[in-house]
């Protein structure tokens, strides 16, 4: 008879070496599986919907006694490996989304196997993320003195970044006494379709949303500066405060760049802060082609991007850098007294990643970047950036030649905008909405949708270091297939090209 543990006995490691033993071979077992899971995605479907009979498995598997290693595995690799979001198939192109590399298997599990809280303390794993903060800086040609720290993505950067902005130009002491009635008075500017993570940032910081200020665009989706310049002149007549103007550096729905370096000269004509939203764009720094598109960005007060999109680390991994270091510090530096900095040994390493966010708790995000860019360097991202500039120009010519599709956005970067033109008595919209949906379905792609001057789109963002030119030609001739489809089976006549 096997005696009752006790808590003191209990532990999560294998009970003994056969233990060890078999979990050794499942991790082998898993090393394998994932490594072909990515290696053959072009033999699957891009995406696919889980059944609930494998919602129900897995839901089955969670309770008071556990299945073990080897099941936990099995269950994992049949229930929930075939159901992912779809982004590491070289045809997913909905939304931004990087599509990770074989490499990253390894670092993520290395940084399973360490286990780091990057909050703060003296550790191998805080030097990790100074040095990709390091070359970060470099690659925008911010100076060393400059701030920053690795976030789960872009939103929590430009939190964080507006919260500095927030420090730097209050003329009282924002952090103890709050906004009161001064801080309601601040205004933050933005092009049109900038990304709804600033309205959510200036909420958290208690800004609110009539804080943001939409400026129109020109006809190429660019923040206008004339506008702008209006817009500034005009709060400041009534008594608000201009607080910062963010320029994108790729809007999430045409990939526009706006003229940074004209947004740099009216903030520092109206001494307001900088902010760039590069959550993809921005990392078009690292290639020589595309680096003058970027001009001005290296003037800016503070810049958030993300890793995860176009450098395709592991989800999730964004990272915000701060010129000013101090104002940066000053919006977060609350520490108790257990967590004191000590002069050396393992409370030593100030100053600590967590007097520059909200977080305590960090997870190691900081070795998934290290590893990439030590496994591949900088010329094969920046041709793998470019390569994807180049399918988006490959695909718009495709589109343009179709003359049942229709463009609807220039393809500045690496996203084109178009749709399958609708014929008489159509309605469009919803004919373009169902075409991407049954497109999905079939698994041939994955695009997704937006609206430009009110008409629905089919929106291709084409990140996948994995796509070839062939997958252009495979998804527009799906798209087309599909729109017949849909066509026939409600009893449309076809109409002659």
């Amino acid at each position: 008879m096997t005696s009752r543990k006790t808590p003191l006995d209990a532990t999560l490691d294998p009970a003994d070496p056969s233990g060890w033993a078999s979990l050794r071979a499942t991790l082998h077992e898993a090393a394998d599986r994932l490594l072909d899971h990515v290696r053959d995605q072009r033999e699957i479907p891009v995406w696919q919907e889980m059944p609930d009979a494998d919602a129900a498995r897995i839901t089955s598997l969670i309770g008071s006694e556990g299945a073990g290693v080897a099941e936990a595995w099995r269950a994992l690799e049949e229930h929930v490996l075939p159901f992912g979001v779809g982004n590491v198939h070289p045809r997913f192109m909905g939304w931004v989304n990087g599509a990770g590399t074989p490499g990253g298997l390894v670092a993520s599990l290395a940084e399973a196997a360490i286990n780091a809280n990057v909050g703060g303390r003296n550790s191998g794993a805080a030097r990790v993320e100074r040095a990709v903060l390091d070359w970060a800086k470099r690659a925008f040609r911010f100076p060393e003195s400059a701030s920053g720290i690795l976030t789960s993505g872009t939103s929590m950067a430009t939190v964080i970044a507006l919260a500095a902005a927030r420090q730097a130009l209050a003329d009282w002491d924002v952090e103890t006494e709050g906004l009161g009635t001064e801080g309601a008075r601040f205004r933050v500017y933005a092009s049109g379709p900038t990304h709804s993570c600033v309205e959510s940032a200036l909420r958290l910081l208690g800004l609110g949303r009539r804080a943001l200020r939409r400026i129109d665009t020109d006809g190429r989706g660019h923040i206008d500066l004339g506008v702008l310049r209006e817009r500034i002149a005009e709060d400041r007549a009534a008594g608000l405060r201009p607080l910062a103007v963010v320029g994108n550096a790729g809007t999430v729905d045409v990939g526009a760049i706006d003229d940074l370096a004209g947004v740099a000269d009216v903030c520092d004509e109206e001494g307001v802060w900088f902010h760039v939203d590069g959550a993809f764009g921005a990392l078009a720094i690292l290639s020589e082609r595309l680096r003058p598109r970027l001009a001005g960005i290296e003037r800016a007060d503070s810049i958030a991007f993300d890793f995860h999109k176009w450098m395709h680390v592991t989800y999730d991994c964004g990272c915000v850098l701060v010129r000013n270091e101090t104002h940066h510090r000053a919006a977060f530096r609350s520490r108790p007294e257990y967590l004191e900095g000590q002069r050396s040994g393992l409370a030593a390493g100030e100053p600590w990643f967590c007097d520059y966010g909200p977080e305590l708790s960090r997870g190691f995000r900081a070795l998934r970047v290290w590893f990439l860019l030590a496994e591949h360097g900088e010329d094969d991202v920046s041709r793998a950036i470019e390569g994807s500039v180049e399918r988006a120009e490959y695909l718009a010519a495709r589109v343009d030649r179709e003359a049942s599709l229709e463009r609807l956005a220039p393809a500045d970067l690496n996203i084109v905008c178009f749709r399958v033109v609708p014929r008489p008595g159509e309605d469009g919209d919803a004919l373009n909405a169902e075409v991407v949906a049954e497109v999905q379905k079939r698994g041939i792609a994955a695009p997704s949708t937006t609206r430009l001057g009110g008409t629905l789109a089919i929106r291709c963002c084409l990140m996948n270091h994995r796509a070839t030119l062939e997958d252009m030609d495979v998804t527009v001739d799906g798209i087309l297939h599909v729109a017949e489809d849909l066509r026939s089976a409600r009893g449309s006549p076809r109409v002659s090209p």
